[in-house]
């Protein structure tokens, strides 16, 4: 054995403790992305298509065309994208979050045992995560949507689409037609939109946990009087309505984002923002308008499953979240 001590189980058991707490975050962040992405993928692919489809049509026939012409692997398409590469961005983003509410709590910059504070807090955590991710997340979320939209956009281009190509195969198809920067397409739209969006969605969950019931050492108290739900359920609930509602605000931005990338990826003329949200709300034909509501409903299109998708994604996220840290703070302490 060369004088050399074997492994110890014991010993093996104290470095993971320490470094399970050390990596906490992005440990928490992993685990919960893995199980929320693979839950809600589906309906976040069905929701790409209602945004760009220009028949109305309803999620279950919707659905049903997408089972009838691609089968089962049609709600998947383009999965292990988000599987392998948003997982480690939200862990990024769980760590920048962390890192800034710890900064604001150790320089006393705010109360959290103020309501106002304590969601303000998470906000401004939630922005600087948002804009420093964006610039990481871009490149993947455009092939995604191209994985999702390939038949539409293989329709635009006058093509008959028979076998969708490969991942790498639409990454290179990307870029052989302006280049490497060709993945930034449309990122002025997703910074704003993910910079906005994260800052919405921990300014309500850090806001929502602080009223029902969270502690400001982090751990879950009880409950309020008028909100008789078991404390485990509190991550899950929150989780649910911040992503819904937060989704719901910057919901027209996505719509406008996913369109102004769709036309670049099949070629067709580039339009502004504001020319792609009116022509979306009063249609193509400026001397016969859309009504407004019917445009607003066209812009909306998809914010049902897009919600059913939240729902299911941020209330697992949460939920698992909280269950792999209490884990961890669970383990015995190894550092005497």
């Amino acid at each position: 054995m060369d004088g050399q001590r074997p492994p110890h189980p014991v010993y093996d058991s104290v470095a993971l403790n320490e470094a399970l707490r050390r990596n906490k975050a992005v440990v928490c962040a992993l685990s919960a992305s893995y199980i929320s992405t693979f839950a809600g993928y589906p309906l976040d692919s069905l929701k790409s298509r209602l945004q760009t489809i220009k028949t109305p049509i309803s999620v279950p026939r919707l659905a049903l065309s997408v089972y009838r012409e691609e089968g089962i692997i049609g709600f998947y398409r383009g999965l292990w994208i988000p599987l392998m590469t948003i997982s480690f961005v939200r862990a990024a983003s769980f760590t920048i979050y962390n890192r800034t509410k710890e900064y604001c709590r150790d320089h006393r910059l705010l109360d959290p045992n103020n309501l106002l504070h304590a969601a303000s807090i998470g906000g401004m955590s939630g922005a600087m995560a948002g804009s420093l991710i964006s610039f990481g997340s871009a490149p993947f979320e455009l092939v995604k949507i191209r994985r999702q939209l390939e038949f539409a956009i293989a329709e635009k281009k006058g093509l008959r689409l028979v076998k969708p190509p490969s991942t790498l195969s639409a990454v290179r198809d990307i870029v052989r037609g302006s280049g490497i920067f060709a993945m930034y397409t449309g990122f002025r739209l997703h910074f704003f939109r993910d910079t906005t969006g994260t800052a919405l969605y921990f300014f309500e969950y850090d806001g929502m946990r602080h009223l029902l019931g969270r502690l400001p050492s982090g751990e879950q108290g009880p409950t309020p009087p008028w909100l008789p739900i078991h404390p485990s359920l509190v991550p899950f609930v929150c989780g649910s309505l911040s992503g819904v509602t937060s989704w719901a605000l910057i919901y027209p931005l996505d719509v406008v984002k996913t369109k102004v990338q769709q036309r670049a990826l099949a070629g067709e003329p580039a339009r502004g923002v504001g020319e792609t949200l009116h022509r979306l709300i009063r249609g193509p034909d400026p001397e016969h308008p859309k009504p407004l509501l019917a445009g607003l409903a066209r812009i909306y299109r998809g914010l049902g499953v897009s919600a059913l998708r939240s729902v299911t994604t941020h209330g697992l996220l949460w939920t698992f979240f909280d269950l792999v840290a209490g884990y961890i703070d669970r383990l015995p302490d190894t550092s005497a």
